[in-house]
């Protein structure tokens, strides 16, 4: 039987462990910041990015990787006759699986192209499921059914306490976009169906605070959560507080806390931070 090698993109949160020891290929995106262009997580890192954001006199422009990436990194990968599972963040978010899926047709290999539906530690839960599935001797059609059982039951929620960076970024019109920040406006996202749905707005950081404490209440009900991942955009602090309150209730569950990725960041802010988690039956 022919082996799977996984691949995915940069906006994926995954550790370098991780990485290492799955043997999952990362494609960079590529960032351009007041016309200098960055690869991510080679020429520049994601605290870096943060700073070189805060500073640029417009907001940077991300894109994926170019389809001749994609072609090269699937027939590499397929020399020694492997299949190849392309994950890939949500098509909402950005064009990266639409362009490995044309890569997919052009490559001398076979590759099966998966839009996640998510991104960062959402879109890991269904790399890193996939990646033990396949090194416990499961095919194709087994890792597929292992990403989607993953998918249905993942949540993904986004708080956004600056919304200067979404009306720069057209996802919110100037005229709303100055009104919220006047007004101190917190917005709570939730990727579903594919898209970002607004859960909540609402002045201050209560309106954040109360979701929090709510979204805790919910998870503590749950009693077959698999694993929690919390990314922010230079909000250390408050994921980290995040993650206290959760982990006192849930002491046995992993939770992860990370800097997210560029594509996120420019989109979100500085402040922002998602709290991801699935369960399993």
């Amino acid at each position: 039987m022919a082996n799977i090698k996984i691949v995915t993109d940069s906006s994926i949160q995954l550790t370098p462990e991780e990485i290492k020891e799955h043997h999952i290929t990362v494609i960079p995106l590529t960032i351009m910041i007041d016309n200098t262009v960055y690869i991510d997580g080679e020429t520049i890192t994601r605290d870096q990015f943060m700073t070189e954001m805060a500073s640029a006199s417009a907001l940077p422009k991300t894109s994926q990787p170019a389809i001749g990436n994609f072609v090269e990194t699937y027939e590499q990968l397929a020399a020694d006759g492997s299949q190849i599972l392309s994950i890939h963040m949500l098509r909402a978010i950005s064009g990266t699986v639409d362009t490995a899926r044309q890569a997919g047709e052009m490559a001398k290999a076979d590759v099966t192209v998966i839009d996640s539906d998510f991104t960062d530690r959402a879109m890991a839960f269904q790399v890193l499921k996939a990646a033990e599935v396949v090194e416990n001797g499961g095919n194709m059609a087994d890792a597929l059914a292992a990403i989607q059982d993953v998918h249905d039951h993942t949540k993904l929620y986004m708080g956004v306490t600056n919304l200067t960076n979404l009306v720069k970024g057209g996802r919110l019109s100037h005229a709303a976009g100055v009104i919220s920040n006047l007004l101190n406006i917190k917005v709570v996202l939730q990727v579903a169906d594919s898209e970002l749905k607004v859960l909540r707005k609402g002045r201050g950081m209560k309106t954040i605070t109360k979701f929090i404490d709510e979204m805790e209440v919910e998870m503590r009900g749950l009693k077959n959560i698999r694993a929690i991942g919390i990314s922010h955009a230079d909000g250390l602090e408050l994921s980290e507080k995040i993650k206290a309150q959760l982990q006192a209730v849930l002491p046995n569950i992993e939770i992860l806390v990370r800097a997210t990725d560029p594509v996120i960041a420019t989109h979100s802010g500085a402040g922002a931070f998602a709290v991801m988690y699935y369960t399993e039956n």
